[in-house]
């Protein structure tokens, strides 16, 4: 059956196409599996919540007549203002709007949360950019510069908020701007679409621009929410949606509400952080975390942008889903929040799942998987400007900054044919990753470290979790022994130089990072033949000798890169390129117009007729802890001969992400539009 929404409709109807529902709610009410919910053009001021599951074969599809044209808003506009003092305004607002969840009284707080708990929820939008939130009326009315903003002139635009009595009172300095005349509007509603209650599967929202919702901050063991999200279900897709303005997240394909468990350092304290993501996990188990019960979503050709801490977010909910052609930029560029969590898209336990063909720039960080990155493949992405721009001072809480960080798992995580062209390449505080035909311009970080605590002089090692192969059912736990890692027919070029200790900690780095580029920070790490020898297998097992090998470094496996501008090899690597013309300076150059990239580069000159052999699952072999092949999620082989562009490569293969040497070359357009 076919439902139709239509806001402009004069009065509320049955849902018929002569009578329309005026609120999307009304249908979400009443729609069954097999439905569809037809959205006319407008704004809905509501939240939906959507009351009934469709199945695998009969989905419910709530669809925008015209992409984009139906607006789904957390917020209401206020025409009420009254001049206070010079270039600020004051307005009442009576707490009845808000219900039981007051954006200007609830605090961005919680677990993994490091910036000082002075941010609300709630926010001020003036023309559809969001205001920074001041401390005190008086700094309100002082509006002066936020430094570590990424649009520092923004920044003067504030607001401030304080009760009194049943009302919110709300200041704002709009710098001369009339809000009466403008669109100004307020946050109202914490969430835009999504369930209230879990199990709610197999839903379909296409074509819907969603803003400005008063999210909170979402931890990977506690409730996390966002503007859009299933809810702890499964088979969603949400596609050809903007998604923009949330305080927090802006799409959560996360964690469920576990009492016990939600924010429990915050509350109780007595654990470390780090046993209560274990016992999320295992607790997880027990709220019926499987395959067959909840992830499997599809989240394409999205614009996701301007939210305060991810574009995406997901703990757990995230399993074996589908992550592609998304254009997620201005992420966190306020820097008013700071915390763990903060992303383009950060998920915990992303078992089997698929990034690809995204486009993710000026985020402080880019793709983030954190806990169980088992099964995880990040391909034909595109990423670059995921650093604080020149001279921005590191905000207060504020995390590194890298295009993609993998944190304290066992893989297999396979990083394919990717464009890396941020300060930070990858950050390997981890172990069991492949990373094959990337152009990768930025270095590797926490090599060896990052996964462990140093406690009263004690190490305290980060125990994680690995898994039945391409299952959620926990095979076993281990910690970080680093290594386990594969390195075949990348480019890697040193385009950024950060020599002094104060350089580093400015463009994102920790004091300790690693800026060279190139596997040479794998150097003192034993090929697979010297590790496997010290088992020595010909002989009896002798388990005290052992000890030893047990918690050493894991072998490395490197051939086929190119190294260019100063990018070093490892020191076991012999099948590689090294740049050593003085007369050709390696570049690339990325420039935009408009949206439009073209990336403009000579290594391909450079690299003249070197090539390698093409690769795939069986030279890339099996993860060490989970022993599971780098592989696709239904356990089928992988062989790299397609590129970035999905084009063929032949027999051999260049190193980096193009089958064939390029000098000029535009990139994809996107296809959501950008705002």
């Amino acid at each position: 059956m076919i439902y139709y929404v239509d806001a402009a409709a004069a009065r509320e109807g049955n849902g018929s196409r002569t009578m329309p529902f005026r609120h999307i709610n009304e249908a979400a009410k009443i729609v069954m599996p097999g439905d569809e919910v037809l959205v006319a053009p407008g704004i809905y001021r509501e939240y939906v919540n959507p009351r009934h599951a469709g199945t695998e074969d009969a989905r419910i599809t709530y669809r925008s007549t015209t992409p984009l044209g139906a607006h789904i808003t957390g917020s209401e506009v206020v025409k009420s203002w009254k001049p206070y003092q010079g270039t600020v305004w004051v307005c009442r607002i009576d707490n009845g709007i808000f219900g039981d969840y007051n954006p200007y009284t609830t605090r961005v707080y919680g677990d993994w949360y490091f910036a000082a708990e002075i941010r609300h929820t709630g926010c001020v939008y003036l023309n559809d950019k969001a205001l920074y939130e001041a401390t005190s009326l008086e700094a309100c009315i002082a509006a002066e510069i936020y430094k570590p903003s990424w649009e520092p002139e923004a920044s003067v635009c504030q607001w401030y908020s304080e009760q009194d009595g049943n009302e919110t009172v709300i200041y704002a300095n709009f710098q001369g701007a009339d809000p009466n005349k403008e669109t100004v509007e307020i946050n109202v509603r914490r969430n835009c679409f999504m369930p209230s209650e879990t199990g709610i599967g197999y839903i379909t929202l296409s074509g819907f621009t969603v803003s400005n919702a008063a999210t909170t901050w979402a931890p990977p063991a506690a409730y996390q929410d966002g503007m859009i999200g299933p809810h702890w279900s499964k088979g969603w897709i949400i596609e050809d949606c903007e998604v923009y303005n949330s305080k927090c997240c802006g799409i959560s394909l996360g964690k469920y509400y576990d009492e016990e468990n939600d924010h429990y350092f915050t509350f109780k304290r007595v654990k470390s952080p780090t046993q209560m993501e274990r016992d999320a996990v295992c607790r997880g188990q027990y709220h019926g975390w499987l395959k067959e019960k909840v992830g499997s979503h599809i989240v394409r050709r999205c614009n996701i942008h301007h939210c305060e801490q991810a574009g995406i977010v997901g703990r757990m909910g995230c399993v074996f889903s589908l992550i592609e052609d998304n254009h997620i930029h201005h992420i966190n560029n306020m820097q008013q929040l700071g915390g763990a969590e903060i992303s383009g898209i950060k998920f915990h336990a992303a078992i089997d799942v698929v990034f690809r063909r995204n486009h993710i720039h000026h985020c402080t960080m880019g793709i983030w998987c954190d806990w169980q990155a088992q099964g995880t493949r990040i391909t034909q992405n595109f990423l670059h400007d995921n650093h604080a721009p020149e001279g921005t001072p590191r905000a207060s809480g504020s995390m590194m900054a890298q295009d993609i960080f993998i944190e304290v798992g066992h893989g297999p995580t396979l990083i394919d044919n990717n464009i890396l062209l941020s300060r930070a390449g990858i950050r390997i505080a981890t172990e069991g990753i492949a990373c094959v035909h990337n152009l990768i311009a930025g270095s590797f970080t926490s090599v060896g470290g990052g996964t462990d605590n140093i406690v009263n002089g004690l190490n305290q090692p980060r125990y994680t979790p690995y898994h039945i192969r391409h299952r959620t059912e926990v095979a076993g736990f281990m910690s970080i022994l680093h290594g386990d890692n594969r390195f075949y027919n990348n480019i890697f070029l040193q385009m950024y130089h950060a020599d002094d200790e104060d350089t580093k900690v400015r463009l994102g780095y920790e004091r300790h990072d690693n800026t060279t580029v190139g596997t040479a920070i794998f150097n003192g790490y034993p090929t697979y033949d010297e590790w496997i020898s010290w088992f020595e297998l010909d002989k009896p097992a002798n388990m005290g000798k052992m000890a030893q090998y047990h918690f050493s470094h894991l072998p490395v496996w490197s051939r086929g890169n190119a190294y260019l501008g100063g990018a070093k090899a490892w020191e076991h690597e012999t099948d590689f390129f090294a740049d050593a013309s003085p007369d050709k300076t390696p570049y690339v150059r990325l420039t935009e117009k408009n949206g439009d990239y073209t990336l403009e580069t000579n290594i391909y000159d450079i690299l003249g007729d070197f090539r390698d052999a093409i690769v795939n699952s069986d030279t890339l072999g099996c993860a060490f802890e989970p022993e599971q092949r780098f592989e696709d999620p239904d356990g089928s082989t992988i062989i790299f001969d397609s590129d970035f562009f999905g084009t063929h490569r032949g027999v051999t293969a260049l190193p980096g992400p193009f089958a064939e040497g390029i000098s000029s070359i535009r990139m994809p357009k996107d296809i959501a539009c950008a705002k």
